[in-house]
Parts: structure tokens; sequence; C-alpha cells
């Protein structure tokens, strides 16, 4: 399986709640994780960040994502993915009761590989619009 093929599927694979038992096969023992965003600074690992998308689908059960863009990079063992983020929060699970608000949020992955898995992911988001969209800020 190539690079790009591996992070597409890892990038399916959390973006849909899989969770870390659908992702752990795409990435090292150990994967880290990165984001300066407020919501997820205390996240370190992949396997942190997995469980996180999974428990956002509760809160926000339609979540889907639409992929902007998908490129490799093999010199630098890097693949970039950008999407946006719509749900509404009908669940319960979020800071409050269910606000029935939507959320549109841009936000991208820059996932290093060592060898033929992710080592590590930083993801470039705007957590405090898309919590105000929400109504949770």
């Amino acid at each position: 399986m190539s690079m790009e093929e591996t992070a597409r599927d890892f990038f399916e694979a959390c973006e849909t709640g899989g969770g870390w038992q659908a992702c752990k096969a795409f990435c090292t023992e150990g994967a880290s994780f990165a984001c300066q965003a407020d919501a997820l600074a205390e996240t370190t690992t992949l396997e942190g960040y997995a469980e996180w998308m999974k428990g956002l689908l509760g809160p926000i059960p339609d979540g889907r994502y639409e992929l902007t863009a998908f490129a490799a990079d093999e010199d630098r063992h890097t693949v970039v993915a950008s999407a946006e983020f719509h749900g509404i929060q009908t669940g319960a699970g979020g800071p409050g009761a269910p606000t029935g608000r939507t959320v549109a949020s841009d936000y991208a992955y820059v996932m290093r590989f060592d060898g033929a898995r992710i080592a590590h992911m930083t993801k470039i988001w705007n957590d405090a619009q898309a919590l105000r969209q929400l109504g949770w800020a």
C-alpha cells in the first residue's frame, strides 16, 4: 500500500468515527499528535485523537467531512489532507443540552510517515470558531 493510500484510509477511518480500533493499523506504535487548539491541548497521541473524533460524533451524529485537497510529498514522507467538517449538534454529549446549531469548519491533517505508517500527525484547525458556531463557547 502506498503512503497516499495509507493516509487516505486513515483519514476515512478517523473522520467517520472508527476510533483507534479502526485507525491503529495505519500508524506506528505510539504515533504522536499535535494541534494548536485549546480543545485538543491535552491530546498528544494519534490514539487519543482518534478516540476524540469518535466521541465528537456523539453530540454531532451527522458529522461528516468534505475533502477539499489531498497531496503526497514523497521527498518529505508527508501527506496533507484538507477538508471541511459539517454537522448539527442534535445528540447528547456536548458541554450542555443539544443546541441544534450547525458547524462548518475547515481543517487540515499533516501526516508524517516512518516507513509505511503514520508516525506523527499535526491537525491545523481553528477550534474557537467551530465551538462558537455550535454554541459551545
